[in-house]
C-alpha cells in the first residue's frame, strides 16, 4: 500500500486530494509541483495515478531506428545531427539503399522502423512517399511509425498539398503512425529563441489533429532543459492535454531531456537527475487524459529509467538498434539495448515487463 509523505504545505495537499480524488490539475497546481523540491511526494502522487491506469504493467517494443537523411534545410539551435548537402558526413538513402542497412542490422521479432530523418529539400516529395513504400513492400509486417509533425508540415510545403493529402499518400505508402518529435516546447517565444527552425505550434498541433481525424494515432513529446522556463513546460503539457481532450488520439508523452552537443560536456550541462524525475512525474499527473509515460533511457539513462518506473512512467520505449540524433547531441547512453536487458530493467524495478506493438496491444508478458 501507498503512504504519502506527511506535508505541512497546504498546496501540496490540495493537490494530492485532486490528484486522490481523480480532479484534473490546474497551470498553477503544475508549476507549484515545479518549484517543490518534495519529490519523494510528487513521485509517489505519480505512480500512485500511473498505477490505476496501469497496474505494474510496464511497456516495450521490438523497434528499429531508420534515418533516411540527414541532409536539413533547418538550423535548429539544439541540433547536432544536420548537414548541409555536400557536406561531410552527409547522406540521403535511396529505399535500396535503406533495405540494405536494414539487412545487415535487423534481428527478429523486430515490430516497428521508427523514421524519421532531415527536412532534406533537395528531393521531391515523391522521395519520402517512396522510403516508406519500399520498407512497407520488403517488410510488409512491420508497422511504419515514420516522420515529425514538422517533417509532415515540410512536406506539404514542398509539395504544394494540404497536411491532409500529405498524409493520405504516406498511408498509401505504408504509414501507420506519426513519431512525436518537432515539438520541443510549444511556445513561439522558445522556438524564436532556439531558432527552432521549422512547424511552429499552430502547425504541430494541427498536423496531429489533422492525423488523428484522419485515424492514426501518434506520439508526443517535450525536449526541456535548454532556455524555457518551468512555466513553458507546464503550458506545453496543457496544449497537448487540450488537444488529446478533443482528439484522444496520442498514444504517449515522451519527455526527452535535452542532450549537450558534447558527449564531453560536464554534468552542469546536463539536466539533473532530480529534474528529470520531476519532469517524468510532473507529466503523469498533468496530462490526466494520457495512457502512457513513456521514460526514454537514451536520453536519461537505463538506471534512472528503471527510478522513473516508480515516479509515473509505464513505458521503457525499446530496442531501437543505432539511435543517431541525441548521440549526435552528445548522449552517453547505450545506442540500442537488447530485449533481455530491458526485461531486467524492469523486473529490477518490482514491475512486469509487456512486450507491446506500436499501438500498445500486448505481444507477450514477462512474468
Amino acid at each position: 500500500m501507498n503512504v504519502a509523505i506527511p506535508t505541512e504545505d497546504k498546496q501540496m495537499q490540495d493537490i494530492i486530494e485532486k490528484v486522490r480524488s481523480g480532479e484534473r490539475l490546474t497551470r498553477e497546481d503544475g508549476e507549484f509541483l515545479y518549484r517543490s523540491d518534495d519529490l519523494l511526494t510528487i513521485g509517489q502522487l505519480a505512480n500512485e495515478a500511473n498505477m490505476r491506469k496501469n497496474g505494474r504493467k510496464v511497456y516495450f517494443i521490438e523497434n528499429m531506428s531508420l534515418y533516411f537523411t540527414n541532409v536539413c534545410e533547418a538550423h535548429c539551435a539544439f541540433c547536432n545531427f544536420r548537414k548541409d548537402k555536400g557536406e561531410e558526413g552527409s547522406y540521403t538513402l535511396s529505399g535500396a539503399e535503406m533495405i540494405e542497412y536494414v539487412e545487415q542490422h535487423i534481428h527478429p521479432g523486430v515490430r516497428e522502423f521508427h523514421i524519421v530523418g532531415g527536412h532534406n529539400n533537395h528531393v521531391p516529395f515523391q522521395y519520402y512517399v517512396d522510403s516508406l513504400k519500399a520498407l512497407h513492400e520488403r517488410y510488409p509486417d512491420i508497422t511504419l511509425k515514420a516522420y515529425t509533425a514538422a517533417e509532415i508540415d515540410f512536406f506539404s510545403r514542398i509539395s504544394g498539398l494540404s497536411y491532409r493529402e500529405v498524409l493520405e499518400e504516406l498511408m498509401k505508402a505504408g504509414l501507420k503512425s506519426l513519431t512525436g518529435g518537432g515539438a520541443e516546447i510549444l511556445s513561439d517565444e522558445y522556438r524564436k529563441k532556439m531558432k527552432v527552425d521549422k512547424a511552429d505550434v499552430s502547425q504541430y498541433l494541427e498536423v496531429h489533429r489533422t492525423a488523428h481525424n484522419l485515424g492514426l494515432r501518434t506520439h508526443t513529446t517535450m525536449l526541456y532543459g535548454s532556455v524555457e522556463k518551468h512555466a513553458d513546460r507546464i503550458n506545453h503539457m496543457l496544449q497537448i492535454r487540450e488537444l488529446q481532450d478533443e482528439t484522444n488520439g496520442f498514444l504517449v508523452f515522451i519527455p526527452l531531456s535535452m542532450q549537450p552537443i558534447s558527449p564531453k560536456a560536464g554534468i552542469r550541462r546536463r539536466n539533473s537527475a532530480f529534474e528529470d524525475l520531476k519532469t517524468i512525474a510532473i507529466s503523469r499527473l498533468m496530462l490526466d487524459n494520457f495512457q502512457h509515460i513513456k521514460a526514454y533511457f537514451i536520453n536519461i539513462g537505463t538506471q534512472l529509467t528503471q527510478v522513473s518506473l516508480t515516479m509515473g512512467a509505464s513505458d521503457v520505449h525499446g530496442t531501437i538498434v543505432k539511435e543517431r540524433i541525441s548521440h549526435a547531441a552528445g548522449a552517453l547512453t547505450p545506442e540500442g539495448i537488447t530485449r533481455e536487458d530491458l526485461i531486467w530493467l524492469v523486473k529490477g524495478a518490482g514491475r512486469i515487463p509487456i512486450e507491446r506493438d506500436t499501438f500498445y496491444n500486448e505481444v507477450k508478458i514477462y512474468e
